[in-house]
């Protein structure tokens, strides 16, 4: 049975313009990324064990509630929405949570609702997400060889993600491939991946190994610095720097021979948090201000305590006033991980 999403959620009023969320450092906060799971359906080497041990359904944030806190959101200036996971296409009843949220774009409270994917169930799901207002999507993709994506994945099938990366093409959503860079794993294939991309008329953005949560390899030996794939590139391409921001981690380049962008998004060789303009949403409704630093506020404390959204715009507001300047990532060879919670559980 579907979560009962039948109750209306915080809407601002006619006419009505939020009071920004600005944090200690004069930030706008304007994106809310929302892991609505943490489960997925594959098991990628770099950002998860194989035998994970995923959180009861009763620790998980209702469709409902998840509403609920988006509209507490938008009503402070929250422009930006994404919805991740885990894979968030694998929740039950994803669809209803897309169907409520579109009514913000509707009423331009919303500027941008978006997803970020791992494509197994795009093609099921790509042509109701266009229909919603979804308009552009992240799809992760580390190889474009079948039996690497296997390996890399442990269980992943290479055309069922190429099938949705067509499908969500076809309903006219902009695709961009998310690639993490790993040593000598793909590090050849990055050249060829961008000139596939391009020629779909695609971004691509590269992405360095997160330390996030305890995992079997040791992701020192996956590490692949971004700088290290960026001179290789250039033996091929010639990369003019974009002076393109929108307050995330990616820093772009145009590929001159491709014509299309690319991002790198290096938080362990380049720091990127000065313009950072979001925060994060577990899907146990807890939020964490930074993605390399523990300190997170409860909201779904405060969601299951009171209908009063007042009230759970102040604990958000309390939550913002202690963001972080920015993270402390390290790569080192050394256990525990730098942070213990994985990538699935905050949200890609």
């Amino acid at each position: 049975m579907a979560d009962d999403i039948s109750l209306p959620s915080t809407v601002l009023p006619a006419g009505a313009r939020p009071a920004p969320l600005i944090d200690p450092f004069q930030r706008a906060i304007t994106y809310l990324r929302i892991s609505v799971t943490d489960r997925c359906d594959l098991r990628c080497a770099y950002c998860m064990s194989e035998n994970m041990q995923f959180l009861p359904k009763r620790d998980l944030l209702s469709l409902e509630e998840l509403d609920r806190l988006c509209g507490v959101f938008i009503a402070r200036g929250v422009r930006k929405l994404r919805i991740t996971g885990g894979e968030p296409l694998v929740r039950r009843d994803i669809m209803h949570l897309f169907r409520r949220l579109s009514r913000h774009l509707e009423s331009g409270a919303l500027q941008e609702l978006t997803l970020t994917t791992n494509g197994t169930q795009l093609a099921r799901f790509a042509p109701e997400l266009a229909a919603l207002g979804v308009k552009r999507v992240n799809v992760s993709l580390d190889t474009l060889d079948a039996a690497k994506f296997k390996d890399i994945t442990r269980r992943g099938d290479l055309p069922v993600v190429l099938g949705g990366i067509e499908a969500a093409r076809k309903a006219g959503m902009q695709v961009k491939i998310n690639a993490v860079a790993l040593r000598d794993v793909n590090g050849d294939e990055i050249p060829d991946m961008i000139a596939w991309a391009h020629g779909l008329g695609m971004d691509m953005t590269l992405i360095e190994v997160m330390p996030l949560g305890e995992i079997e390899a040791d992701r020192t030996d996956q590490f692949l610095p971004l700088s290290v794939a960026r001179q290789r590139l250039e033996s091929r391409y010639t990369l003019t720097p974009l002076p393109d921001r929108t307050g995330g981690p990616a820093r772009y380049v145009r590929v001159e021979e491709t014509g299309g962008r690319l991002g790198f998004i290096t938080p362990l060789t380049h720091n990127f948090c000065e313009s950072c303009n979001r925060v994060r949403l577990t899907c146990t409704g807890q939020l964490y201000l930074c993605l390399g630093q523990e300190d997170s506020a409860d909201l779904r404390a405060v969601l299951r305590a009171t209908q009063d959204d007042a009230v759970l715009a102040r604990a958000v507001e309390e939550a913002i006033s202690r963001k972080p300047k920015g993270h402390d990532f390290v790569i080192e060879r050394q256990r525990p991980a730098a942070v213990p919670r994985h990538m699935s559980v905050t949200g890609g």
